[in-house]
């Protein structure tokens, strides 16, 4: 069994498809015996991954910031409902809970919480896999990006093993039954000329 962490979205106006693959995924973590780390809101993507995990008979762990329970948007059928001060404590409790990241579409806060895991896997303080799950193409953008960051020297390439980006939920669960951490690479890239002080 392991605690699987998912960040994504709590907008309820995003696509279909995006609903599809979250309610899919919550499905397979309830079938798999992993217990589901999760933002604590019951809307949008969120809330349908916690149902799609509860609706198997799956265990669901939510971690709230207390303003956000203020505005009535907790999922409040939680096997167990943690309420925080803030959004620091929230991404706290959620890394050291959990043993998998995985980020469905989302934005900036998905996108905040994916890019201070990749930094603590890059600096080897986290070594447990972390999966961006690619419904319709969603995070093709931002590998792009990575691949330019890549380019002009501000990452490495082996920054590249540092994700997996799964087409679909099967792959998500194919990757993890694999997973190895990365080799160890000092993140610093330097040249033949750099000081190091």
């Amino acid at each position: 069994m392991k605690a699987i962490c998912v960040y994504s979205s709590s907008s309820d106006a995003v696509d279909p498809c995006f609903f599809d693959a979250a309610r899919e995924l919550g499905a397979e973590i309830a079938r798999c015996g992993h217990v589901l780390i999760y933002g604590g809101a019951r809307v949008g993507l969120m809330g349908a991954v916690a149902r799609s995990v509860h609706e198997r008979g799956g265990t669901v762990v939510g971690v709230l910031p207390s303003a956000i329970r203020d505005r009535e948007l907790a999922y409040e059928a939680a096997d167990e409902l943690i309420i925080t001060t803030d959004l620091r404590e929230r991404k706290a409790i959620m890394e050291s809970r959990a043993d998998v990241f995985i980020g469905l579409p989302g934005g900036f806060g998905t996108l905040e919480e994916l890019m201070e895991i990749l930094t603590l896997k890059q600096l080897h303080i986290v070594t447990k896999p972390v999966i961006l799950l690619n419904t319709g193409e969603f995070y093709d953008p931002l590998i792009h990006l990575f691949e330019h960051m890549c380019r002009h020297r501000f990452i490495r390439p082996e920054a590249r093993d540092l994700y997996y980006l799964a087409a679909d939920v099967p792959a998500v669960f194919s990757y993890l039954e694999t997973y190895r951490p990365p080799k160890v690479v000092d993140k610093w890239l330097r040249t033949a000329t750099t000081a190091v002080e």
